[in-house]
Parts: C-alpha cells; sequence; structure tokens
C-alpha cells in the first residue's frame, strides 16, 4: 500500500490543523494505522492509533484531549484533526499502516509496514 500524507502548514498557537492520509489498494481496512511525528533532531514519536474498523483510538498523553483521530475506509483515508495547536505540536508528520494481525493498536514505529512521507507542521508562538 502508498500512503500520502497532506495538510500540513504554518499556523499560530491555538489554531488548528487538519491531516490527511490517502491510501492506495483495495486493502486499506485490513490495516490499523497511526500517526507518527518527528521534530529536528529527534526520534520518530507515537501521536495517535486508529483500528481497522475505525471504533477504537490511541492518543500519547502529550495530544490527547486536543487531537482526533478518524477513518474512512470508503474513502482509503485516515485523516488527524489537530486543536490548540502548541509550538511543541512543530514536526514532521508521518502516517503509517500495521498490516499484522495484532488486535491492539501500537504506539511503536516497527509494528507499521508502510509509511507515507512526512508533512510539515510548524506552530508559531
Amino acid at each position: 500500500v502508498q500512503l500520502q500524507a497532506s495538510g500540513g502548514g504554518l499556523v499560530q498557537a491555538g489554531g488548528s490543523l487538519r491531516l490527511s492520509c490517502a491510501a492506495s489498494g483495495r486493502t486499506f481496512s485490513e490495516y490499523a494505522m497511526g500517526w507518527f511525528r518527528q521534530a529536528p533532531g529527534k526520534g520518530r514519536d507515537f501521536v495517535a492509533g486508529i483500528s481497522r474498523s475505525g471504533t477504537e483510538t490511541y492518543y500519547s498523553d502529550s495530544v490527547k484531549g486536543r487531537f482526533t483521530i478518524s477513518r474512512d475506509n470508503a474513502k482509503n483515508t485516515v485523516s488527524l484533526q489537530m486543536n490548540n495547536l502548541k509550538a511543541e505540536d512543530t514536526a514532521s508528520y508521518h502516517c503509517a499502516a500495521d498490516s499484522s494481525s495484532r488486535y491492539y493498536i501500537s504506539r511503536f514505529t516497527s509494528s507499521y509496514t508502510y509509511w507515507g512521507q512526512g508533512t510539515q507542521v510548524t506552530v508559531s508562538s
């Protein structure tokens, strides 16, 4: 599967952005999906994940209550609504697909098989 992320940009602190990730292929609903972010000079950190059906979600503590992950299996897309953005949210955001049969949403990069290119989010304070 190929993943294409979009929607990044420059926003003031307190503002909102919505990221989207479009997936190719007919098996999108078989993958749990995740969003990760990577700031300059740092590792890639888990942000949010969603189950195959979309009924279960999982967030890092740093974004819980501000970000919402969702998916549309009919359109092969996963989105990340980001509200009340902070300067520390500045990073390159990557969507990823977990092709394993694990029943839980993983927060580890090693669990994800396919990755999209990053979309840059910059929050000015």
